[in-house]
């Protein structure tokens, strides 16, 4: 991979690193024409751009991201390795952590949960933690709560209930809702590091 091949793309009014700045700059409309996308961001913003590839069917890119100055020039030399794609029901990926939480009106988190065939919970909790792994089988979950963390590990998480609010990424959704369910994808995304 040459620097001829790499492009990055800024959110939020990021300053892009020094080791970056030579570099196209290009926005999240244009990252499917690339070989590889440098991000440069948050959680939520890498997700954007792995959500556009997957929605465009261009896995294929290579993605590296930077959330502060260090690890820049990784990015541009760095080997990509595949690792498991995490999305939801809506094509919408996660990198960082998903989260299930009570309808604000109605605060715990009702229903029932599963990780593949093992029910992670049944009845009333505070909340569900969903994070991808980088090995397979590409998910883990838990209850919040007070006492230790019991993580299942699986390729889907899936929840049912009278409603509740989904947080991608830090990003809460705009409306509650009755089922969701998040799963490793058939193929993964080629992570830079």
């Amino acid at each position: 991979m040459t620097p001829a091949d790499v492009v990055v793309v800024p959110f939020g009014g990021r300053r892009i690193p020094r080791q970056l700045r030579g570099l196209p700059v290009v926005d999240l409309e244009t990252v499917t024409a690339h070989r590889r996308v440098v991000v440069v961001g948050s959680d939520a913003d890498l997700a954007a751009v792995l959500t556009r590839l997957l929605r465009a069917d261009r896995l294929d890119v290579e993605v590296g991201h930077v959330n502060s100055r260090w690890g820049a020039r990784r990015v541009v030399d760095g080997a990509a390795a595949r690792v498991p794609l995490i999305r939801d029901e809506t094509a919408t990926v996660i990198v960082g952590a998903a989260e299930w939480r009570g309808d604000p009106a109605d605060n715990p988190l009702r229903g029932e949960a599963v990780v593949d065939d093992a029910v992670l919970f049944d009845g009333e909790v505070a909340g569900v933690r969903v994070e991808p792994t980088t090995t397979m089988p590409g998910l883990r979950a838990a209850v919040l709560g007070a006492g230790p963390r019991r993580w299942l590990t699986g390729r889907a998480a899936q929840l049912g209930t009278p409603g509740a609010t989904v947080v991608r990424d830090g990003v809460a959704a705009a409306r509650p809702l009755r089922r969701s369910t998040f799963y490793r994808h058939t193929e993964g995304w080629l992570r830079v590091r």
